[in-house]
C-alpha cells in the first residue's frame, strides 16, 4: 500500500542534522542516541506483558512535506487489549509500528520518542481492532458496541452521524503518524470508548469520563512495558484533532492524577505512570463547561449560514458568563501580553495570532498571487511585509457561525455533548445550569445531577493547570487552530496556550490562515519538534 502525508507548505526542517548524516522523510538519522535510555525492567505481567514478537513486518511508501517519497519496512502488532478487564475490547486495544528500515538503512527504534494518536473525533468511539496497519484504524461512529454481552444495540444517541453541534470528523490526521513512522519514531494508535455506544440494557458505557480513563490505561499499557515494547516509554509524545485533541490536551494535563484512579482499577490498568512528555493538540474541543459563553464571545456578531441571526438575548447572557470565567482564570497571554480578560482578548487574538498567520500566509505567497489575494481581501493592510486588520473585519471575513446557541449545552439536549455527559439508560443530560433552567424538553430537575462537577472536572485540563496546577502534567505543548474553524471558540485553544505558559511550560502555538476545523499544514514541522523537545536523533544500525 502507498501513504501519502502532503502538506500544503512544504516545510521540513532536518533534525540533528550534521556532517555525514542521512536525511529520511525530512528528519535526519544519526548514529548518536539520546541522552534518555529505557530499562529492561517492566512491571507488566500475564494478559498485560507486551509480547516483542506477535508482530507482523509491513512495508509502505510515505510522501513527506517537500514531496518525496521513502520506503518504510516496520514491524506492526494489531489490536493490543491495553487493560486486564476490558468493558470492550473492541475499542480498549492498541496497535504498535516500529519502523525497521528506511531507505534500505536498518534503524534502531529502540529509543526513539513514542507518537501516541489517537483517532477520537466527535468523542465517539474509536477503534483499531480492524487496522491493518499504521494508521488505518478510526472512529467507529455511531456502530453497535460490541458491548460484554455481545449484544450490543446501535444508538440513536444526539449527532450520532456527526451532523449538527459537534464535528465527528476529528481524529489525528494520519499525516502525523506516516510521517512519524518514516522519521524513526515509534507510533501507538489506541481506541477509545465513545458516547455512543450502549449495552443490551440500552446503558451508555462509553460516555464521560470513558475516553480519557482508556487513553490513561492505553499509556499506562506502554509505560508499564518499558524495556518490552520498542521506544522510549519515558517519551510519549500525543496527538489528536477536535475531541480528540481535547483528549490529547487532558492526556498531558492530568498524568498521574488521582482522580482517575478508581476507573482505571476498575479496568484493571497496569501499575505504572500514566504521564506523558509532550502535547500536541489540533482545534481541540474542550472546557465544555464552559465553552457556550466563549462561543458567543467569539461568534455571537456572525449569523448563521442561513443568514438568519441566533437568539441575541441568549448570546448576550452566555456572553456575561464567559467574561466572569476569563476574569476568574488570571491567566497571561503570550508575548508578555498580561492578563486576558473578556475586553482585551480580541486584540490578544488579533496581534499574536490572527495577524501573524496572516502574515505568514501572505509571505508565502508569489507577488502576483499576494496581490490578487489583497485585492478580493480589502480589509487586510499589507505594510512593510506585515498584515494588519480588525477584529470586527476579521469576524466579517469569516462570515457564518457553525453553531447555533447554545453551542454545546443544548436546550433540546440535541448536542453530541450533551450526549457525551449521559448516564445510564439517559442518552443526554445537561451540564449547565443556564441550559438547565432554559430546558426545552420537559426536564423538571432544578439542580445538575450530583455527579456532574467531578466528571466536568476530569474531562477538563484547564482543572489541571488552572484551578490545581498538576506538577506531573506535560510542559511541552504543541497546539493548532484554522483561523476559519467556527465548531469551537478561538479563547478555547488560547486559554489553553495561557495557562501553560503562565506555568512556565514550552508553548508552541499557532493559528493556520483561512483554515477550517481539523487542519494540520505543517506536520513536518511537528515531526521537527518531536525530536527537538524529546533531544532525539534516529539511530542506524550498524
Amino acid at each position: 500500500m502507498k501513504h501519502r502525508a502532503v502538506n500544503r507548505r512544504s516545510v521540513v526542517i532536518g533534525i540533528g542534522a550534521t556532517a555525514g548524516v542521512a536525511a529520511v522523510g525530512g528528519v535526519a538519522l544519526s548514529a548518536q542516541a539520546s541522552d534518555n535510555t529505557s530499562s529492561a525492567s517492566s512491571s507488566a505481567s500475564g494478559s498485560l506483558a507486551f509480547d516483542p514478537d506477535a508482530y507482523t513486518e509491513l512495508t509502505t511508501t510515505v510522501t513527506d512535506t517537500d514531496g518525496d517519497e521513502h520506503d518504510v519496512t516496520y514491524h506492526f502488532w494489531k489490536a493490543i487489549t491495553y487493560v486486564a478487564d476490558p468493558v470492550d475490547e473492541k475499542y480498549q486495544s492498541l496497535t504498535v509500528s516500529v519502523p525497521v528500515v528506511i531507505d534500505g538503512t536498518a534503524v534502531d527504534a529502540s529509543d526513539a520518542p513514542i507518537l501516541f494518536a489517537n483517532s477520537v473525533g466527535g468523542y465517539m468511539p474509536s477503534s483499531v481492532a480492524d487496522a491493518t496497519g499504521v494508521g488505518s484504524g478510526g472512529m467507529s461512529g455511531g456502530a453497535p458496541g460490541g458491548a460484554p454481552t455481545g449484544d450490543a444495540s446501535a444508538s440513536a444517541a444526539p449527532n450520532a452521524n456527526g451532523n449538527g453541534n459537534t464535528n465527528a470528523d476529528g481524529g489525528a490526521t494520519s499525516s502525523n503518524q506516516l510521517l512519524a513512522l518514516a522519521a524513526g519514531y515509534v507510533v501507538v494508535e489506541p481506541g477509545a470508548r465513545g458516547r455512543t455506544l450502549t449495552d443490551s440494557a440500552g446503558e451508555y458505557y462509553g460516555v464521560a469520563p470513558a475516553a480519557i480513563v482508556d487513553l490513561k490505561a492505553a499509556v499506562r499499557y506502554v509505560r508499564a512495558n518499558k524495556g518490552r515494547i520498542p521506544g522510549n516509554t519515558d517519551r510519549i509524545v500525543s496527538a489528536g484533532t477536535s475531541a480528540g485533541g481535547a483528549l490529547s490536551a487532558l492526556l498531558g494535563a492530568s498524568g498521574d492524577s488521582p482522580l482517575y484512579d478508581t476507573y482505571l482499577e476498575e479496568l484493571g490498568a497496569a501499575d505504572a505512570s500514566d504521564a506523558i512528555f509532550a502535547t500536541g493538540a489540533w482545534c481541540p474541543i474542550t472546557d465544555l463547561e464552559h465553552a457556550d459563553g466563549s462561543y458567543e464571545w467569539n461568534w455571537g456578531a456572525n449569523k448563521l449560514s442561513t443568514g438568519s441571526q441566533v437568539d441575541q438575548t441568549v448570546s448576550k447572557a452566555l456572553q456575561s458568563q464567559f467574561a466572569e470565567y476569563q476574569a476568574s482564570l488570571k491567566v497571561k497571554g503570550l508575548g508578555r501580553f498580561g492578563t486576558l480578560t473578556a475586553r482585551n482578548y480580541d486584540e490578544y487574538l488579533v496581534r499574536q495570532y490572527l495577524e501573524p498567520s496572516a502574515t505568514t500566509y501572505l509571505a508565502d505567497l508569489s507577488d502576483s498571487d499576494r496581490e490578487t489575494y489583497l485585492a478580493a481581501n480589502t480589509f487586510i493592510t499589507w505594510q512593510n511585509g506585515r498584515a494588519t486588520f480588525s477584529w470586527a473585519d476579521f469576524l466579517t471575513h469569516v462570515g457564518a457561525r457553525k453553531k447555533t446557541t447554545p453551542a454545546f449545552d443544548a436546550f433540546d439536549l440535541s448536542a453530541g455533548e450533551n450526549n457525551l455527559f449521559g448516564k445510564g439508560t439517559t442518552e443526554a443530560r445537561h451540564f449547565t445550569a443556564y441550559s438547565l433552567r432554559n430546558d426545552t424538553t420537559g426536564v423538571t430537575g432544578k439542580r445538575l445531577d450530583s455527579d456532574l462537577p467531578e466528571v466536568l472536572r476530569l474531562m477538563n485540563p484547564m482543572y489541571f493547570l488552572v484551578d490545581k496546577p498538576n506538577p506531573a502534567r506535560t510542559k511541552h505543548w504543541w497546539i493548532r487552530l484554522g483561523t476559519n474553524d467556527s465548531d469551537t471558540s478561538h479563547t478555547v485553544s488560547a486559554n489553553l496556550a495561557a495557562a501553560a505558559h503562565t506555568l512556565g511550560d514550552d508553548v508552541n502555538h499557532l493559528y493556520y490562515w483561512d483554515q477550517g476545523h481539523g487542519a494540520n499544514t505543517d506536520p513536518g514541522d511537528f515531526i521537527t519538534w518531536i525530536a527537538k523537545v524529546t533531544g532525539h536523533r534516529t539511530k542506524v544500525k550498524k
